[in-house]
């Protein structure tokens, strides 16, 4: 039987959405071990004359415990 934890993290991207998640994940894995998904629970963009120069994201990563 194996128990996970869940932590929230926030990342940001200028490249988009997708590229925003996958920082996030690739970063928290440096220090989180056997993540094993993510939920994400907020998308905020910030713009600059009507174009979106930076994406954001709030998840909630799921991770199993050490025995």
């Amino acid at each position: 039987m194996s128990v996970a934890k869940v932590t929230e993290i926030t990342s940001s991207s200028s490249e988009g959405l997708e590229a925003a998640i996958k920082s996030g994940i690739e970063r928290a894995d440096k220090t989180i071990d056997k993540i094993k998904g993510a939920w994400v629970q907020q998308i905020t963009v910030e713009c600059d004359d009507g174009k979106i120069t930076d994406w954001r994201v709030n998840m909630k990563v799921t991770f199993v415990l050490k025995d």
